[in-house]
């Protein structure tokens, strides 16, 4: 029976609320900004720190500041007093508490690695939603954000995901083999969250009908 569903996305694709959307009429948990602000907690560092780096890389200059910090004395003295809050230590918090969403079960998980972290879960149904570029930048144009900053963040926010993806996971992003459900979010959101529940019934029917 499938008990977590993960949701991989373009920006702008509503992904968000969407999820929103299956989490409730499901009566599940959504693990979208409330896995962010557990990360934050964790690591006892601020919410917005989080969200910047998260699903993304350290950049260039910041991965040889730490490299120099790790293979310097400076480094070795100074390393009980630095606290670094980077993408490196964010995907292995983002992983622990994926991974225990996952075991609580009953979890919508948007993102942040999810799909492949659960990638050979049977219980868990995997989705991804995209749109048309044009209809991504309308939905952050609606927002307050400028039809330039929204057609930007779009190409830059999926390129950072695919660095993040290759980087942590060795896998090309999207990995199409790993989704159950490929769907785009022009057709409505209601629709979209009603595709999604029909697969997962018919994924449940077929796993009592052959016990797997």
């Amino acid at each position: 029976m499938i008990n977590v569903i993960t949701i991989d996305r373009e920006f702008g694709s509503g992904a968000s609320d969407i999820a929103r959307m299956l989490g409730s009429r499901l009566g599940w948990e959504v693990w979208d900004e409330r896995l962010t602000f557990e990360i934050a907690r964790l690591m006892e560092c601020d919410h917005g720190t989080v969200a910047t780096l998260e699903e993304r890389r350290d950049p260039v200059h910041y991965r040889m500041l730490k490299a120099f910090f790790r293979g310097s004395a400076e480094g070795v003295q100074n390393a009980p007093r630095l606290k670094m809050v980077d993408a490196d230590c964010i995907r292995q918090v983002a992983e622990r508490v994926v991974l225990a969403a996952a075991k609580n079960g009953q979890s919508v998980i948007v993102g942040r690695g999810s799909a492949y972290y659960l990638r050979n879960r049977p219980d868990v149904f995997h989705v991804f939603i995209q749109a048309p570029f044009n209809e991504k930048v309308r939905r952050l144009m609606s927002t307050g954000v400028s039809e330039d900053a929204a057609a930007e963040l779009v190409e830059t926010v999926d390129r950072d995901r695919a660095a993040f993806i290759r980087k942590y996971f060795k896998a090309t992003w999207p990995d199409w083999q790993l989704f159950h459900l490929r769907i785009d979010s022009a057709i409505g959101e209601q629709a979209v969250v009603d595709r999604v529940l029909h697969d997962i019934e018919e994924v449940d029917k077929l796993s009592q009908l052959f016990h797997f």
